[in-house]
């Protein structure tokens, strides 16, 4: 049997849309924050839920070690939320991707510490951790997906660029709400109680939009491929490893350069100019929230860009900038301080390539396994990649001070060349999306925003 699954939709921009982004952008915002906001308390967190009898430095590492919990649990979390969302639906995986990261953080703002717990205080630390990881694996992939089916026609580069720009201002919130709650309180009120502030805030807020979801529309194309029984007839999962291989591998590549742009662009450069050029902590954290603004507002034009002109013309110009800003932070910078905050922002310009990645992979997977083809890919690649570069680059920087540029140029011509090769990619219209490859079970299927 052959099928095709078609959506179509007005240009522009309605009321429901609106709703739909600015709905799915904010809880993407706030699954983020929840998600990051430990790393910024990890120091404290580490007084109250690890004996005092144990050294400092063992006390952060392994609250250090809770936290890449979280990246462990990704893949596992967005394998099973996504076999769930192509197979019951869009919507209600993306409320409940909410509910999983909004009920752990809340109760990490509760959980009592080492001292009236005793061993159990880490363990329950580490399974809420775990949860949040399996949130977040769902999060974003899911995201993606729900937002470019609801995109009307020639607006799903800005959809996915919205969405994308929730995610990062997620970790601009964090770091803001870490510097305004050490501002406004002395350090032994923070270290007291002050930081289980930014936990409760983020689980009542999360929860908050967890039912401000419920009131979104299931996605057009999954209510159609339901309305047709054209769903995924055998496991999501076992499609996308027989069928789709190619596409799996290209978005693995991909994922890889958005992890470097993100952990080695972001996360990682107020240590390394710290450690490797003598900055002062306050200059890297304002460059580092310098960057991240830039990355949250670029991702939104670059995602409308490619509605415009396409993806394949935006791939050079934007794998450019990033490794331009990576070289201006690690190489210009340091020669020139008095240039940190602008090639903070040309290095957040750079970072605009992560609105490019979902683009290219909701095209990449047909609609009945579109939501677990990406969200493997995605996962499996974060918490590979997420997780070993950080050593892999701290590494290197013992052979040459420019290692975190080089790495970055690698990644970036990497994907570059992955985003150029990606199924669905080759005479798509701008703005449109196509997956090319065979549904499963069926013949071609494909969503077109044309």
């Amino acid at each position: 049997m052959s099928s095709t699954v078609v959506a179509q939709r007005p240009a522009g921009l309605s009321g429901g849309e609106l709703r739909t982004l600015a709905l799915a952008a904010l809880g993407g915002a706030l699954e983020f924050y929840d998600f990051v906001i430990f790393a910024y308390f990890a120091k404290i967190i580490a007084q109250h839920f690890f004996p005092a009898a144990q050294p400092d430095w063992l006390r952060q590492t392994e609250t250090f070690g809770l936290f890449g919990a979280g990246y462990l649990a990704r893949p596992l979390g967005g394998v099973i939320m996504a076999h769930f969302g192509d197979t019951l639906g869009r919507k209600k995986m993306f409320a409940f991707s909410v509910l999983l990261m909004a009920v752990p953080t809340l109760l990490m703002g509760l959980l009592p510490g080492f001292g009236l717990l005793g061993v159990g205080a880490p363990l329950a630390l580490l399974v809420l951790r775990m949860l949040q990881g399996a949130a977040i694996g769902g999060e974003a992939p899911g995201g993606w997906v729900f937002v470019a089916e609801h995109a009307g026609a020639g607006r799903i580069g800005l959809a996915c660029g919205l969405l994308t720009g929730g995610l990062t201002a997620g970790m601009l919130i964090g770091s803001l709400v870490a510097l305004a709650l050490n501002t406004a309180l002395p350090p032994a009120t923070v270290a007291d109680w002050g930081w289980r502030i930014p936990f409760l805030l983020g689980g009542i807020f999360g929860l908050i939009a967890m039912v401000l979801r419920r009131w979104l529309e299931e996605t057009p194309v999954f209510a159609e491929m339901h309305a047709r029984a054209e769903l995924a007839r055998r496991l999501p999962l076992a499609t996308i490893l027989a069928e789709h291989r190619v596409a799996v591998v290209l978005s693995i590549m991909a994922t890889w350069t958005l992890t470097a742009a993100i952990v080695v662009l972001l996360l990682m450069m107020p240590a390394l100019l710290q450690t490797l050029h003598g900055f002062p902590p306050s200059a890297t954290l304002y460059a580092s929230l310098v960057a991240t603004l830039v990355i949250t507002v670029a991702a939104v034009l670059v995602g409308a860009a490619t509605d415009r002109w396409g993806l394949r013309a935006m791939i050079v110009p934007v794998t450019g900038l990033l490794i331009l800003g990576a070289w201006g932070l690690y190489d210009v910078a340091p020669a020139h301080p008095g240039w940190f905050l602008p090639l903070a922002a040309l290095a957040g310009l750079g970072g605009s390539y992560v609105s490019l990645v979902p683009i290219a992979m909701v095209g990449a997977f047909p609609a009945p396994v579109r939501f677990s083809g990406l969200s493997f890919s995605y996962n499996l690649s974060y918490a590979i990649f997420g997780g070993l570069t950080p050593a892999f680059v701290s590494a290197l920087v013992t052979h040459s001070p420019y290692a975190p540029a080089l790495y970055v140029t690698a990644t970036a011509l990497a994907g570059a060349i992955a985003l150029w090769a990606m199924p669905g990619q080759a005479g798509a219209i701008p703005g449109g999306l196509a997956g090319n490859a065979a549904a499963p079970d069926a013949g071609k299927g494909h969503l077109s925003g044309a």
